[in-house]
């Protein structure tokens, strides 16, 4: 066997058998970067190019903004809004069949466009909503299901970590392809425009699981019934209390993001610092306090956004000057609600575990992105590139075969690897020729992504299916929540063809807005 297939069967062999993923990648690209040497197949001074490829990883604008959407997501995980939204979700929609489950997807849904993180998602609703699904008389495989799935949508409805790495992986592809095609002045693919493709489709997959929960439901009315006890009504200042405050920070940070007011970085900053004021909000710092200090801040970007100041100016007047002072009181302002809510959380014992967590999380991305490089360029001066892109381009079927073969063959890898894994690894050599061979960028990365959030629910080695595990009561086992997922597996697929023969789902909002 070639010694580059050789090396990708055996990082998958490797991974299989538990050990760490990034000393796994690392180990295997070194061991295949000498036996590559040794077989004069590797030219070691390619190695060379390793420190300027880690310093272009760790600089990324892109991917820096990684470590405060994950803050984001643990710091609204921490505090009480997913309880809050399941409460007050679950008292709306209770009293219709398959009441319940629908508001689990509701709230997966705005917890997916608030927090992103599937594990949180998973482990919240595992421990507040399945008990009340089982309660109530839910078959234990739709429940559990229900709860898998709802979780995994944080990887598709924007922002989150899998669409920002799938962003940078794509524009790098794209920049590849086009230099193949000889074009020099190039085009890219921003977070933005990923976003923008992938919010319409996220929003499809929640009408998709609903439309199925609800049409079980009315088959089959006794694995989805209403409650049992008669709901307490929910008042709409109930509802608004629930559900406005997280929906704001999804639409200051989405609508930065796509309207091209800041960048992913800028963007995930004021995402971390409404979710600090949101969670001080939940954790009984002055509610006075926390709206004056985020609607000065919201001022304050606005004003300086129109009329900036720059008092280093020799021409700088009275008016530069009052309009300083008063920037300044608008700064004041909103710092004191961010110390004060920080004050609040740390009383709640939140600020060091959040960031201890916001670490780990971040350190396990940027170690197997850095490990993915290294392993890519010993895989491509084995040949690994040109080898793949000859497998596609000898499929039958065209451009179509080869997409059908890459999209099979990343679902497939789902069940054994994670997102990270196969964005950083696979991704890289797959997509470029499939660009070379027409298919749009925006569209395929879409069509990816949805491929990729199913790679949380595939049995053996879901994420999602071991953070219900350990969450769920001891009368779901772990055969229930393999065959609990299985329709809404089967759903991912069909949301995937969906998107495959009506493509204008995807490119209709970025072409709009960009």
């Amino acid at each position: 066997m070639p010694l580059d297939l050789l090396m990708f069967a055996a990082l998958i062999v490797f991974i299989l058998m538990g050990y760490p993923v990034a000393f796994t990648i690392a180990g295997v690209a070194t061991a295949f970067a000498l036996l590559g040497f040794a077989l004069d197949a590797f030219p070691m001074s390619l190695l060379g190019a390793l420190g300027q490829r880690f310093f272009a990883v760790m600089t990324n604008p892109v991917l820096t903004a990684i470590p405060l959407f994950v803050l984001m997501g643990v710091v609204l995980q921490k505090s009480r809004i997913a309880e809050d939204l399941l409460e007050t979700m679950g008292r709306l929609f209770g009293g219709i069949r398959g009441g319940l489950g629908v508001s689990v997807m509701v709230v997966g849904a705005l917890l997916a466009a608030s927090t992103g993180i599937v594990g949180a998602t998973v482990v919240a609703m595992g421990l507040i909503a399945l008990p009340a699904m089982l309660r109530n008389g839910y078959d234990p495989k739709l429940a559990a299901g229900s709860v898998c799935t709802a979780g995994t949508l944080g990887q598709i409805i924007p922002p989150s970590t899998l669409l920002i790495i799938l962003a940078e992986v794509m524009s790098s592809a794209f920049q590849q392809a086009q230099y193949r095609q000889g074009k020099f002045s190039i085009e890219t693919i921003s977070v933005g425009q990923t976003f923008a493709a992938a919010l319409v489709p996220g929003l499809l997959l929640v009408v998709v699981y609903i439309a199925y929960i609800l049409g079980r439901a009315w088959l089959f009315p006794k694995d989805a019934p209403a409650l049992k006890e008669r709901p307490q009504a929910v008042s709409r200042a109930e509802i608004a209390g629930a559900i406005v405050p997280p929906i704001l920070l999804i639409v200051a940070v989405l609508g930065a993001i796509i309207g091209g007011v800041a960048s992913p970085n800028e963007a995930a900053s004021v995402g971390a610092i409404g979710a600090i004021l949101l969670a001080g909000w939940k954790q009984g710092t002055s509610r006075w306090l926390v709206l004056a200090g985020a609607a000065a801040l919201l001022a304050l970007a606005v004003a300086a956004g129109v009329e900036p100041v720059r008092l280093q100016r020799s021409d700088t007047g009275s008016y530069e000057i009052t309009l300083g002072v008063v920037y300044c009181g608008l700064a004041l302002v909103g710092i004191t609600a961010i110390v004060a809510s920080l004050a609040t959380l740390q009383r709640r014992a939140l600020v060091v575990p959040a960031m201890a967590q916001t670490l780990v999380v971040t350190s396990m991305i940027f170690a197997t992105i850095l490990m993915a490089s290294f392993f890519s360029l010993v895989f491509v001066g084995l040949g690994g590139e040109h080898r793949v892109a000859a497998i596609l381009e000898s499929l039958p079927g065209g451009p179509t075969g080869a997409l059908v073969f890459a999209m099979a063959f990343v679902f497939v890898l789902g069940f054994f690897l994670d997102f990270v894994e196969i964005s950083v690894i696979l991704l890289p050599l797959l997509i470029p020729p499939l660009i070379l061979m027409g298919h749009d960028p925006i569209w395929l990365a879409v069509l990816i992504a949805i491929n990729l959030q199913t790679s949380f629910l595939t049995p053996p080695f879901g994420f999602s299916l071991f953070y219900l595990r350990g969450a769920a009561p001891a009368s779901i086992t772990t055969g229930m929540i393999y065959r609990g997922v299985v329709p809404f597996i089967c759903l991912q697929v069909v949301a995937v063809a969906i998107v495959w023969l009506a493509p204008s789902i995807a490119t209709w909002l970025p072409r709009a807005m960009f």
